[in-house]
């Protein structure tokens, strides 16, 4: 009997039964890496599904709420056009046979807060800035006016005079708006009041502002979704 016992320790105490007898206990790395990668992709997918399902979610009440309309293309006697993704938009007209009119708007860029009755609330007063170009002629000089909109008013900031090409590097752009003598305010005022730049105006920015920052933002929704769907 002893000469099966002694062969039979020695193949059990050999290398390679003991390299077979350590890979059985021990699953290989790999097979550990495969079944991270697995829990990882599926918490990822889980993830994707949840940001998905909130994107349609909040597509889907913008929508219902209160949809944006589609922008018209005139005001008065300005074209308009859109810039679909971006934040602000242009106005163009002729005025007379000479001058040519462009006004650049932004999207609303700021607020102040409303006060009633001696206490400041939740309400806002929201903020558009536009700038308006005046030319005469391709190769005029142009007349730039800073102003504001309010929701029922227009307010100049700054205006002056650049070249139609470039402007110096440290131009003089003239004192403030309201350092001005009264009565060159209102001539100003009235100057661009005869070319439809008034009041009337601030109020089409802010409600045109109102439905393109709905419709962009919904439009924001939709690119991200579209990514997070992509594979």
């Amino acid at each position: 009997m002893a000469w099966l016992v002694r062969p039979l320790r020695k193949t059990l105490s050999s290398p390679c039964l003991k390299t077979l007898l350590l890979v059985r206990q021990h699953p290989k790395p790999t097979s550990l890496f495969s079944s991270r990668n697995y829990i990882s992709d599926m918490r990822k997918s889980a993830f994707q599904s949840n940001i998905l399902r909130l994107l349609r979610k909040e597509i889907q009440y913008e929508h219902e709420r209160c949809p944006p309309k589609q922008p018209i293309t005139r005001f008065n006697s300005f074209t308009i056009d859109d810039r679909p993704g971006e934040q602000w938009i242009r106005l163009k007209r002729k005025f007379g046979e000479k001058e040519d009119i462009t006004i650049e708007a932004t999207m609303f860029d700021g607020s102040i807060p409303v006060s009633k009755s001696g206490k400041v609330g939740d309400d806002v007063q929201l903020h558009i800035t536009f700038i308006v170009n005046i030319s005469k002629g391709v190769d005029s000089n142009v007349l730039e006016i800073m102003c504001s909109a309010w929701p029922d008013a227009i307010v100049i900031k700054k205006l002056f005079v650049r070249g139609h090409n470039r402007t110096p590097d440290q131009p003089y752009f003239g004192p403030e708006f309201k350092e001005l003598d009264d009565e060159v305010q209102d001539s100003l005022y009235e100057f661009l009041e005869e070319r439809s730049i008034n009041d009337k105006l601030a109020i089409f920015l802010h409600e045109y502002m109102k439905n393109k920052d709905k419709s962009e933002f919904i439009k924001w929704l939709g690119t991200v979704k579209s990514y997070i769907e992509k594979k």
